[in-house]
């Protein structure tokens, strides 16, 4: 995994300057924390998040439990 992807990814709590961003479209969240309506998901042992409009757009993909590389 590249440097990118682990600073993306990473949980708010290992670091204070971490700021959490969706997987997919890149957007930032606006605290250190993911928003209520973002989503949350584990693929591969690594914490993804997605944010509102992304998880609009695959709802029926991640219902099904499909991985992402099936998107």
């Amino acid at each position: 995994m590249d440097e990118e992807t682990q600073r993306r990814t990473r949980q708010p709590a290992q670091s204070d300057a971490a700021v959490v961003v969706c997987a997919l479209c890149g957007t930032a969240a606006d605290s250190e924390a993911a928003p209520p309506t973002w989503i949350c998901s584990v693929e591969n042992g690594r914490r993804q998040y997605l944010c509102e409009d992304c998880a609009r757009t695959h709802i029926r993909a991640i219902e099904s439990r499909l991985d992402s590389a099936w998107w």
